[in-house]
């Protein structure tokens, strides 16, 4: 079977004046017009080859929320949970006792708390504390714990015994009023989803050693 051949046909060429170079402007219009179609679809084909990809794309994970520290008693498996534990407790307990924040301190006190102290006596009940704190301590005294001190026991079905040094500072007395330290022991109650001190003994007060 014959083929016949066609004489190859050229595009006539319009030529376009004004600014542009004299080879941009003997370019054939249908050529550029089709090379903007070229543009135009090679745009199209990028974005919906990122859309696709943005689709695809895994999710970014949600970040690890931290374990409680204050944890219930029944959670706790081992010592280091229960370190955790009294430790984040004793922290909050005193800031408030340091900032007189007396709502807070009391939260952390057991409404029939006993309170021994080797030179103050006994004290009894939540609101007798609390008032005491708010006569002699509020303004007056800042505790601060020993680091390295701090020692605690697992008691089961009832909480944890907390055993530690504490100093006592006087915030602009230091000259003439100086720092204290005694030993303590606070026993620790979880119940009703809380936990709250029901015993303390206070102890072993004397001038610290500078």
């Amino acid at each position: 079977m014959e083929h016949s051949t066609v004489p190859p046909r050229t595009l006539p060429r319009t030529v376009i004046h004004g600014t542009r170079s004299n080879h941009e402007s003997e370019i054939p219009v249908k050529a550029r017009l089709s090379r903007s179609s070229c543009w135009s679809l090679l745009s199209t084909f990028v974005l919906l080859v990122g859309g696709a990809i943005a689709q695809t794309a895994p999710a970014v994970p949600a970040a690890t929320v931290p374990a409680p520290t204050v944890l219930a008693l029944d959670q706790i498996q081992n010592q280091a949970d229960l370190d955790r534990t009294i430790t984040t407790l004793d922290a909050a307990l005193f800031d408030a006792y340091n900032r007189c924040d007396l709502v807070k301190f009391a939260s952390f006190i057991a409404d029939d708390v006993e309170f021994y102290h080797d030179q103050g006596g006994v004290t009894l009940g939540q609101t007798a504390l609390t008032e005491s704190v708010k006569k002699n301590i509020c303004g007056r005294v800042t505790r601060e714990l020993v680091p390295g001190t701090l020692q605690v026991y697992y008691m089961k079905g009832y909480g944890a015994l907390e055993v530690g040094v504490h100093r006592f500072h006087h915030p602009g007395h230091e000259d003439t009023e100086g720092v204290g330290e005694g030993k303590f022991i606070h026993l620790w109650q979880y119940k009703n989803g809380a936990w709250k001190i029901t015993r303390v003994m206070s102890y072993d007060h004397h001038a610290a050693a500078k």
